[in-house]
This record gives C-alpha cells, structure tokens and sequence, in this order.
C-alpha cells in the first residue's frame, strides 16, 4: 500500500487542526525563502499530517505577499503527498451561498505575479500540463468527505458542490462591482486570491491538489451585498472553520483508501525541456527535492 502523507493549508479562519496526535513545530528554510509560519506536524486518524496557516497564525500576511514556492517547497521537503487547501471565497452565482462548500476543478488566473508561481528558471525550462489543475482522487475524496461532514452538522441544508471554477485575483482590495459583474458574465463560480499559485506549483512540485473553497459572502455583484455586515462574514468564517476540521479529519480517514492511479506524481516525466547536460549543478541541487530523481 502506498504511503500517503496529508498536507493542509489553512485559509482564512483555519488556523489549527483538532485532533492531531503527537503535535510538533518545525520552521525551515527553503531556496526561496522562509514559508507563511511554522509547520505543525503530527498524525490524525492515524495519517501523518504536515498543516500550514497560509497567512501565519495571527493571520499577518497579505495574500500578495504569500511566498507560495516556499510554502510549497516545505510541504515537498516534509514529504507530504497530497494537500488539501482551505480557501474563504466569495460567491459569483446564486446558487452557491454563503457557508457553502466548491471542491474547485479549474482556475482562472487573473494575477500578476506567473513568474513568482513557478519553480522553474535559471537555466532549466519546464511545461507541466495543467489542463486538469487538480487531483481527480483527492477532490472526489474531499466531495465525500464534506458532503459526510455537512450530514453530520448542526445545518444539514448547507451545500457541496462537486466542481467550479475559482478566480483568483490580486487583491488586497476586493473587486469593484464592475470586475464582480464581469466575472459573473464569464461564468466564474467563486472568487479567491490565494490558491491558483499553490495549484500550479504542487502539480510541478508533483504533489496532489485539491482546493476546499468555503464560500463567506456573495461578491458585491449580489443586490444584498450592501447588507453583508463584517460580523455575519466572520460568522460565516467560523461556521465554516468547524466545517473544514471536520472534513479534514474524514479526508485523513478516507486518503489511505485512495487508488493513487492518478498522474499528479509524474507530472514532469514529460515537461523537462531542458537538453540535462545544460543545467547547472547548482539549479540540479536548488531543486533536488523536485526535479532530483530527474536527473539520477
């Protein structure tokens, strides 16, 4: 049997794990610099897990200046092969309301920092595929996992919703009303700032993905959106922090089940253009965590 290692990424809201067993700290440094915070590794439901608050656990870091490759990175040297990523989203459609869960399966990107979103350059060039961004296995795990989680709530009429796509702007600012209703006519389902860039590098780190997106508000497209007051968003954060607890530990259950046919492993097998005799000794070192077994 394969041996899983679960990765989570806590979002706004979510800045521990309950449960965990044989909790312990450790902070590392990477080749790009220091992650949002410590690690805090330990097992739960019998899995090891490696959880890491996106923003720091006082929540001090802007999602502009989240150093998504050391994050990433970290979660590659800890050995961790899967990560769920918790993600407070705002609504572009009706239908998807607040405290709502989307397991997202694509990303737009409207960002612009691509050269930040990579772990590539310096002499070694790859493509990884990215038509399908995240792991079809853990997503559909994530779907039971929090469709069982909502069963067993105290609001049973909250929603799961199987696929969507997340729009991941700059911020710090949220949209005006003109980018809300732009979106919305493109047919965007929820609007983030944070995990397209994590879902581009664990697929070239070759780590599964899948994004958790709790919804907290409808964006300012939304006739009612005046009324959303800073209380009911938070009220909405923390209802949905309970959520996401309770989902993580029925996906830590549920990962030593998965069949692992999926392709998230060997996604450089074929994006490594770079002629090997052409990079430098140091770049083959920088990246051994990644691109080592590559290189042999």
């Amino acid at each position: 049997m394969a041996k899983f290692k679960l990765g989570i990424i806590g979002g706004s809201g979510l800045y521990d794990i309950d449960g965990m067993e044989d909790v312990r700290t450790e902070s590392i440094e990477t080749p790009f610099g220091a992650p949002s915070d410590e690690f805090i590794c330990g097992t739960l439901c019998g899995i090891e897990v490696v959880f890491l608050p996106r923003h720091g656990k006082n929540h001090i870091v802007l999602p502009s200046e989240l150093n998504h490759r050391a994050n990433i990175f970290g979660m590659k040297l800890f050995g961790v092969t899967h990560i769920i990523s918790i993600s407070a989203v705002g609504s572009l459609k009706e239908e998807l309301r607040p405290r709502d869960i989307v397991i997202v399966n694509q990303y737009f990107d409207r960002t612009k920092q691509a050269a930040q979103h990579t772990f590539f350059g310096d002499g070694l060039v790859a493509h990884i595929s990215f038509a399908d961004p995240v792991c079809p296995e853990l997503a559909t795990l994530a779907v039971t996992a929090a469709e069982k989680a909502v069963t067993e709530s105290d609001d049973t009429s909250r929603q799961v919703f199987s696929s969507g796509t997340y729009l991941n702007m700059e911020g710090p600012a949220f949209s005006t009303k003109a980018e809300s209703m732009v979106y919305k006519s493109w047919g965007m389902d929820v609007i983030g700032m944070t995990n397209m860039a994590e879902a581009k590098l664990a697929r070239e780190a070759e780590i599964c993905y899948s994004t958790m997106a709790m919804v907290t508000d409808y964006d300012c497209w939304h006739p009612g959106h005046d009324n959303v007051t800073v209380e009911l968003v938070i009220a909405n954060l923390v209802a949905n922090s309970a959520l996401a607890k309770a989902t993580i530990k029925k996906v830590a259950a549920g990962i030593s089940g998965l069949e692992n046919k999926c392709s998230c492993g060997s996604a450089l097998v074929c994006a490594l253009i770079t002629h090997k005799a052409a990079v430098t000794a140091a770049t083959i070192e920088k990246l051994a965590p990644i691109v080592g077994r590559y290189f042999k």
